[in-house]
């Protein structure tokens, strides 16, 4: 409540000395269920535009379009935005997204703001464990999505230079909605969305919806890892002079956290071939297990606690905002948005820190070593010495509060010049964002086996004691060398002022933007990764049984007594300079060049290099700001049943990281060239929409490694594409949404390559009356593997790399009303 107190100071304060305005528009009343027809956007512009209009690239999808793709996660969605590489592969969220090469050096968009209704879901899209597509859910709310790369969103969001991801909800103005109860064919989900919307009385509108599913998910993991479900509800009163609308939302929501899963390689790391260990399937199986359920731990108090692993990535949203549009006087109009939300929950996986034999791993405890069962089915039997065993390191971290409260205040005032006008916008931003967290980390021992039955495994010294607690090697990370017992509670304080004009002269559109990002970041960090003679690994009787075991002689622990202050304050630039110029009705072609910042938030706490922990100042003012600069000079062409856009695209960023999985910080700059091209043609029952991403990229500088530079970033294709070919009747609509990507590097080495591949999803749907539909959809119907990371830079001895893949096929029936 501190929280939301100090800020409601603030945003009093700035409401009554400021006429200034929000980072990104939202959409109209009038276009908010209509995205089938409308050419307006309103993500990452001062005011909302016709496309052809403007010198930004931006896509949308609408609701058609996000049906037809079978998204299983806001990911899978993702996919299907052209300039957008969106790894699908971490379950409902956790996924890596990344717009025109700018790098994903650690996890989650760094570069990139996901919002729903032109409001940031968080500050900062990339929070360790908590990045922003793990609070957001696509439901039958949503009715499209709009997405820009690049350009404007410099100077429109904060902390968003890469682009912006705008899920726009209906609003109730066109009266009606649906009821849909869709099962899996073959694996566990079974889910039930609803929405409705409609007229209260005149001009107050409302809309209501959300979704409730359970299931074990699309890979076996021997429970059910997905539960839970979200509500959304908005009211919107219209006067003669503009609206204002009321609007919240509730999610909890458990959903697997898929990570990293076993796979042999062989061959070369130019030409690998990557095909399944025994017993365990990468396209369809996960080391999850129902042997494996739950941990304990010391809690942030060094107490000892039980945690659930079915929580999996488990967000709590309860969240309430406003946003009021009214035209003040003639040509002036006055836009304000706020949202406060209570956002916490957990991330709980296993993370296979490395994979071996039974003999190599009961090798690490000395000779004479031998490993047993310590579950399931063969409990107590000696485990195989072929058999692979994976040393976990279970990733538990609590998410206590990512709580953040934002405010957007907007005037912009049209200007008639004659035959010309001019726009021009003056606006504020500010949010608060907290980041509170624990990482509770222990070491297991389990079984490499598919199916949900990987048991957890014992290790016993050649005179039968035991070495471990029932599958638990230590109480600490030790598989990671004990790292990573932290604690901090941070608060991210963002201002941002901001001025655009738009000047318009026949066909001729000039605009530039700036933006005055001021902020600071105030807490305290516990942890010994911190130095200074912390200490973080003591013996304690975890079990309270009044003995040590050795398990317990390596139990990590927070140093509470020894804090590291957090204490700065940073600033920068952001601008967008852009002109279009539209030939006829149907063309027009442009050119931006814009510099945008981000700053960095969790990710560089434990550093000792970046910021003195007995005073909190930064060390390296460097850090606190990474800067992105972008060219590009595209082309637009829409006519009846035709659209084309083009972008040539040059883009420069630098990066400032730190990655939890592999404990490596990142110092880096970037380069990257390439081209964007989307279209769709539409004739008679026929359609097909396109989209291709060409990206040069390179590292053109590395602190850390000097070897890599000029080398391709990991994860970067040259080529990703999306194509969705549909024919539609009043019956019935087949099609296919097919995504795929060339070949990349697993590390920054270019050594180990992901092959490349191509994802084929299905949907056919009939209507045998006006109001019901019967659907079925498939997703990855060719069940064809495809691995969108690896931890292995280059095949390791024994062959067994730690890879993240799509899901295997997966199809749904789903019946609909619609009412």
């Amino acid at each position: 409540m501190k929280l939301v107190r100090n800020f409601m100071l603030a945003s009093v304060s700035v409401l009554a000395t400021s006429q200034v305005a929000i980072a990104q528009d939202a959409p109209s009343e009038e276009t908010a269920d209509t995205q089938e027809v409308t050419e307006i956007i309103v993500t990452g512009v001062a005011r909302g535009q016709n496309s052809l209009d403007t010198s930004v690239s931006v896509s949308s999808l609408g609701t058609e379009e996000i049906a037809n793709a079978s998204p299983r996660s806001v990911a899978e969605l993702f996919r299907n935005l052209p300039g957008v590489r969106s790894e699908s592969s971490g379950g409902e969220g956790n996924a890596n997204i990344q717009v025109r090469g700018l790098p994903v050096a650690s996890g989650g968009a760094k570069f990139l703001q996901l919002h729903e209704d032109g409001i940031p879901v968080l500050e900062f899209g990339d929070i360790t464990f908590g990045n922003a597509d793990i609070f957001l859910r696509s439901d039958f709310n949503v009715a499209r999505v709009e997405s820009i790369r690049g350009g404007s969103a410099s100077t429109f969001a904060s902390n968003s230079p890469g682009g912006i991801i705008n899920l726009i909800s209906k609003t109730g103005e066109r009266e009606g909605g649906s009821l849909q109860l869709l099962t899996g064919l073959g694996y566990g989900e079974y889910r039930l969305d609803a929405d409705y919307g409609g007229q209260l009385a005149e001009d107050l509108y409302f809309h209501v919806g959300g979704f409730y599913r359970q299931g074990e998910g699309p890979r076996d993991i021997g429970y059910d890892g997905n539960k839970g479900g979200q509500i959304k509800l908005n009211i919107t009163k219209k006067f003669d002079a503009g609206y204002i609308r009321f609007f919240g939302k509730y999610l909890n929501d458990n959903a697997v956290g898929y990570l990293p899963n076993p796979v042999l390689v062989t061959g070369t790391n130019a030409n690998p071939d990557y095909v399944n260990v025994p017993n365990f399937d990468i396209n369809e199986d996960s080391l999850h297990s129902r042997n494996f359920l739950s941990a304990t731990s010391l809690n942030a108090g060094n107490n000892p606690e039980r945690f659930d692993i079915r929580e999996g990535q488990h967000p709590v949203v309860k969240s309430f905002g406003f946003e009021a549009n009214f035209d003040v006087a003639e040509g002036l109009n006055l836009t304000n948005r706020f949202r406060y939300s209570d956002v916490s929950g957990s991330f709980v996986s296993p993370f296979p820190g490395s994979i071996d034999t039974a003999t190599n791993v009961a090798g690490d405890f000395g000779a004479g070593t031998v490993l047993r069962f310590a579950n399931g089915a063969n409990a107590g039997d000696l485990v195989g010495p072929a058999s692979l065993v994976a040393r976990i390191v279970l990733f538990n971290t609590r998410l206590n509060s990512l709580d953040n409260i934002t405010n957007d205040l907007r005037l912009s005032k049209t200007v008639d010049l004659g035959e010309s006008t001019l726009d021009l916008t003056a606006g504020f931003y500010k949010s608060r964002q907290d980041i509170s967290t624990e990482w509770l980390w222990t070491s297991h021992l389990l079984e490499v086996r598919g199916g949900g039955d990987a048991a957890l495994i014992d290790a016993f010294d050649a005179g039968g004691t035991a070495l471990t607690d029932n599958g638990t090697v230590a109480y600490g990370a030790s598989f990671f060398g004990n790292c990573c017992r932290r604690v901090y509670d941070v608060t991210y304080d963002t201002n941002a002022p901001f001025l655009s004009a738009n000047f318009n002269t026949g066909g001729l559109t000039l605009d530039g933007s700036i933006r005055f990002d001021f902020g600071s970041a105030e807490g305290e960090v516990f942890g010994a990764d911190l130095g200074g003679g912390r200490v973080g690994v003591a013996a304690v009787d975890v079990n309270g049984d009044g003995t040590i075991s050795a398990a317990e002689n390596s139990t990590s622990i927070v140093p509470l007594n020894q804090p590291g202050l957090v204490n700065y304050k940073y600033d920068y630039v952001s601008y967008s300079l852009g002109a279009n110029y539209r030939f006829t009705d149907d063309l027009s072609a442009f050119a931006r060049y814009s510099r945008g910042g981000r700053a960095n938030a969790d990710r560089i706490l434990f550093n000792g290099n970046n910021i003195d922990n007995a005073s909190g100042a930064l060390l390296n003012s460097d850090v606190a700001i990474d800067f992105t600069r972008q060219l590009e000079i595209g082309a637009k062409y829409k006519s009846s049943g035709v659209q084309l856009y083009g972008t040539i695209f040059r883009a420069t960023t630098e990066e400032e990281n730190f990655e939890a999985s592999t404990q490596t910080v990142f110092s880096r700059s970037y380069r990257a060239t390439g081209i964007e091209l989307e279209g769709s043609v539409s004739v008679g029952d026929f359609s097909l929409s396109a989209g291709a991403t060409y990206t040069d990229a390179k590292i053109t500088r590395d602190l850390i490694s000097p070897g890599n530079e000029g080398n391709r970033p990991r994860r970067q294709a040259d080529l990703i594409y999306q194509i969705t070919p549909q024919y539609s009747t009043d019956l019935f609509t087949i099609g296919a949404n097919i995504v795929g990507t060339t070949e990349s590097f697993a590390q920054d080495n270019e050594g180990l390559v992901l092959p490349a591949f191509t994802q084929v999803n299905a949907f056919l749907s009939v209507r045998p009356t006006q109001r019901v539909q019967l659907s079925l959809n498939a997703n990855n119907l060719f069940n064809t593997t495809g691995f969108t990371e690896a931890e292995e830079g280059s095949i390791p001895a024994n062959g067994i790399v730690r890879a993240r893949s799509i899901n295997g096929r997966t199809i749904s029936a789903a019946i609909k009303f619609d009412f």
